[in-house]
C-alpha cells in the first residue's frame, strides 16, 4: 500500500488530529521482536482496528517490519486483513462457529478453538471439504475466559479421533497478570500450560504460544515458539514501571474553537461542576465523550499548550472539553490553535491514569471523526 494512500493533511473541519507514527509502530515490533530468541516467532494482535490506529495502515507497516503471523478477535476482521495480506498467516482469537467455518475456511483464516463445540465445527468444515485445516487450540490456564478446561484437555487427549482433519498449528493461552513480574499467578500459569502441552503431545501441535507483550519482558521460560504482543506495539507501557520502554506511536491535537476571558466569577460545563474566578481564560475544544475522551476525564485530565501544562475544567461533553489556557499566552490560544491531548509530556498512559482506566481503553475508544494523519510506513 503506497503511504499517499492513507495519509491526509490538515485538520479540515474536524475537532482534532489524530497524527499515527507507523515507523514508531515498526520499531516497537522490531523491539519486541529483539527480545526473542531465534527460534521464537514474533507476531502481531491487530484486533479493533488495530487498536483503533487503523487496520490497513498499520498492519501495512508490521507487515513491511517483517511480521508475518497477526491476530484479530473477529472473522470480519480477519476477512478485511485477508484483502489486505493475501500472504499472511491470519489467526481469529474468538474462534469460529458453524456460521462462520465456511466463509473462513475459503479465506485462509485460522481458528483458535476455544471449546469443544468450535473443535466440532471446524473438524466438520473440514470433513465437508475433503482437506486439512490448520487450528489453533486454546487451552484456559487460569483466566477463565476462552480455551479448553483442564478436564476437556484430558478428555481431547483421549479422543484424538475429534482433530482427524485438522492441523494444529499452536497450543496457546494467555497470562493473565503478566504485567507485574511478581505475581505467583504468571508462574502458575506456566506450568499449567507446560502440563497441558504434554497432554496434547499426541495430537502433534506444531508449536506453543503463550507470550502476550508483557509475557515478553518475563523471559524466555515464557517465549515458545510464538509470541503475540499487542499493546506494547502501540506504545502502551508493558509493566508497572513509571518508565515504559516502548516508543510512542501517536499523537492526538484538539482543536480550540473559542477562547473567553471569564469577567464574572461563573460555573463552567454540564452540572457547574467546576468554578472559574475572574481574570481566567478558558478555552473550548472540538473534542468530546463521542470521540473517546472518556467522560471520567472531566476534572481531572491534562493537556499541553506549548510545553505549557493547561487542566481539563468541567465536564466533558459530547462534542466539547474546556481547559484553562490561563498560564498559556494569549496568541496561542486564538480559535484554530491546536493542543496536545497526548503527545510526548502525556502520553497514552498518562492520561488512562486520569481516567481511572487502562492504555488499551484508551487508544481503542478513540474516535473517527479525527482527522487522521499517517507518518511514515516504509520501515525495512
Amino acid at each position: 500500500m503506497p503511504p499517499s494512500d492513507h495519509r491526509r493533511r490538515g485538520v479540515s473541519g474536524a475537532g482534532a488530529l489524530l497524527t499515527v507514527d507507523l515507523d514508531a509502530i515498526a520499531a516497537n515490533y522490531r523491539q519486541l521482536s529483539g527480545y526473542l530468541g531465534p527460534s521464537t516467532e514474533c507476531g502481531a494482535v491487530v484486533k479493533a482496528d488495530a487498536y483503533g490506529l487503523g487496520l490497513e495502515p498499520v498492519a501495512g507497516a508490521l507487515w513491511t517490519a517483517g511480521c508475518r503471523s497477526f491476530f484479530v478477535a473477529l472473522t470480519q476482521e480477519g476477512l478485511r486483513l485477508r484483502e489486505l495480506l493475501p500472504d499472511a498467516a491470519i489467526h481469529v482469537l474468538n474462534g469460529v462457529d458453524a456460521d462462520t467455518a465456511q466463509e473462513m475456511a475459503a479465506a485462509g483464516l485460522v481458528p483458535v478453538l476455544n471449546h469443544p463445540g468450535q473443535l466440532e465445527a471446524w473438524a466438520g468444515e473440514a470433513q465437508a471439504r475433503a482437506a486439512t485445516l490448520p487450528a489453533m487450540l486454546q487451552v484456559d490456564t487460569g483466566m477463565n475466559r476462552l480455551g479448553l478446561s483442564a478436564a476437556e484437555v484430558d478428555a481431547l487427549a483421549g479422543a484424538p479421533e475429534r482433530v482427524v482433519g485438522l492441523a494444529l498449528d499452536a497450543v496457546i493461552s494467555h497470562l493473565a497478570c503478566a504485567e507485574d513480574p511478581d505475581n505467583p499467578l504468571n508462574g502458575e500459569q506456566l506450568a499449567r500450560f507446560e502440563a497441558a502441552l504434554k497432554i496434547l503431545a499426541p495430537l502433534r501441535p506444531r508449536r506453543a504460544s503463550l507470550a502476550n507483550s508483557s509475557g515478553i519482558f518475563l523471559g524466555a521460560p515464557f517465549h515458545f515458539d510464538l509470541a503475540r504482543p499487542g499493546a506494547a506495539l502501540y506504545g502502551i507501557n508493558p509493566g508497572t514501571s513509571d518508565t515504559s520502554p516502548m516508543s510512542q506511536t501517536i499523537k492526538l491535537q484538539g482543536k480550540i474553537l473559542q477562547t473567553r476571558t471569564i469577567d464574572t466569577p461563573s460555573t463552567v460545563g454540564y452540572g457547574a461542576t467546576h468554578r472559574a474566578e475572574r481574570g481566567q481564560r478558558i478555552a473550548t475544544l472540538g473534542v468530546g465523550y463521542a470521540d473517546g475522551f472518556l467522560r471520567s476525564l472531566s476534572n481531572s485530565a491534562s493537556a499541553f499548550i506549548g510545553g505549557v501544562r493547561v487542566p481539563v475544567v468541567g465536564r466533558v461533553s459530547m462534542d466539547l472539553i474546556t481547559i484553562d489556557v490561563t498560564a498559556v499566552p494569549a496568541e496561542a490560544t486564538l480559535p484554530g490553535a491546536l493542543v496536545d491531548l497526548i503527545g510526548p509530556e502525556h502520553t497514552v498512559d498518562d492520561l488512562a491514569r486520569e481516567a481511572g482506566t487502562i492504555g488499551y481503553e484508551v487508544l481503542t475508544a478513540l474516535g473517527r471523526r479525527f482527522e487522521r494523519r499517517y507518518l511514515g510506513g516504509n520501515a525495512s
